[in-house]
């Protein structure tokens, strides 16, 4: 069904600090409750279903979301959805292969929403593949419930007309894990918020990104970790690749580390990787510290050109420039990639990674 509301003060305008860098024309009305969404489940199993998990479709009432947001686009479709899907990985159940889902949007806006529950010391591992050109607005909410160990992986592989503004939540229970993997090659505006809130204590969560933004690409990747749970642990480290001109990225990586949150061991880090002249990138991390009785936190953030020293090397092996530079790129990569597991997703997303430096003559 869709739906059209009157506009109202809280649509965002551009001039918010939430929306400062993102281009608000190029999101297609997502925001703006006077412009007509669909809402459509658009996600689903690739594959036939295993003995661990199940799928289902649900009420959107009987299944509300657990956690809070300031966003207007998550806000809007919360009120908007109608049906959730859920996957529910069974208590103790331990599934080797990555349960697969894939997405399909139309040329339409659409609003998705899709809740992931891990049970109680259970261990899986979860892909989302968003391709296509498609126009969509949708929150995933991950909850991992005691002792559960969820590697949760989103490839954003979406054609050059897609626009994608989505919220990745992930409630972490006691002693349980977590480690979220984004993968963003594609799309004309992607705009993701990879957030955590722990709800118990000894739950840890690690949070990686690679993002490789080409001609008038807008990739903006927002992290929140909030820490308001004594002794839990986050680690967060996205990289990103800048080539063409206009090419555009905005990575914000904030943690909050609240004032019961004793014992709390965090570090963020942000590196950008720059091709060419015409490319943008803006890091800004951020971390706030209400209390001194933590383990660590630290921060840092570096945005540079291509190193000429590693370039000089390994040419002078006898590497052309050209495969020299695809090289260096790889590497710069690969700590990322190599995590999710997958050999077969980790070459074709290095091989588009190429075919689009050899489109530029990178």
């Amino acid at each position: 069904m869709s739906s059209v509301l009157p506009t109202n003060y809280l649509t965002p305008t551009g001039r918010e600090e939430a929306w400062r860098f993102t281009p608000i024309k190029r999101i297609a009305g997502l925001h703006d409750p006077a412009v007509s969404v669909i809402d459509r489940i658009s996600i689903e199993l690739f594959g036939s279903a295993r003995a661990g998990f199940n799928i289902s479709t649900i009420k959107a009432s009987d299944i509300p979301a657990k956690s809070t947001t300031t966003d207007a686009i998550v806000q809007r479709l919360r009120s908007e959805v109608t049906e959730v899907l859920h996957l529910k990985i069974d208590n103790e159940a331990v599934i080797n292969e990555p349960i697969l889902l894939k997405r399909s949007v139309g040329s339409s806006g659409e609003f998705s929403r899709t809740v992931i529950t891990a049970g109680a010391h259970s261990k899986a591992s979860v892909i989302v593949e968003n391709t296509g050109d498609g126009i969509i607005g949708e929150e995933i909410e991950i909850r991992v419930e005691a002792g559960a160990n969820l590697t949760f992986i989103t490839l954003q592989e979406w054609g050059p007309k897609a626009v994608h503004m989505g919220r990745h939540h992930a409630i972490i229970g006691r002693d349980a894990n977590f480690k979220s993997i984004t993968v963003t090659i594609g799309g004309s505006l992607v705009r993701l918020l990879p957030t955590v809130e722990y709800s118990d204590q000894g739950s840890s969560a690690e949070l990686w990104g690679v993002y490789f933004a080409t001609d008038g690409q807008h990739l903006e990747h927002r992290v929140f970790v909030d820490h308001g749970i004594p002794r839990a642990k986050s680690r967060v480290n996205y990289k990103g690749v800048l080539a063409g001109d206009g090419a555009r990225t905005v990575w914000i990586g904030d943690v909050f580390i609240r004032q019961n949150a004793e014992g709390t061991d965090t570090y963020e880090l942000n590196k950008n990787l720059l091709l060419s002249d015409g490319a943008r990138a803006d890091s800004v991390p951020n971390l706030e510290i209400e209390t001194g009785e933590i383990v660590g936190a630290g921060h840092a953030s570096t945005t540079g050109r291509f190193d000429d020293e590693q370039l000089f090397y390994l040419m002078s092996r006898g590497i052309p420039m050209n495969e020299a530079r695809r090289l260096v790129i790889r590497g710069f990569f690969t700590e990322i990639i190599d995590k999710i597991g997958d050999e077969v997703i980790q070459e074709r997303l290095m091989s588009k990674i190429d075919s689009q430096l050899e489109t530029l003559g990178a």
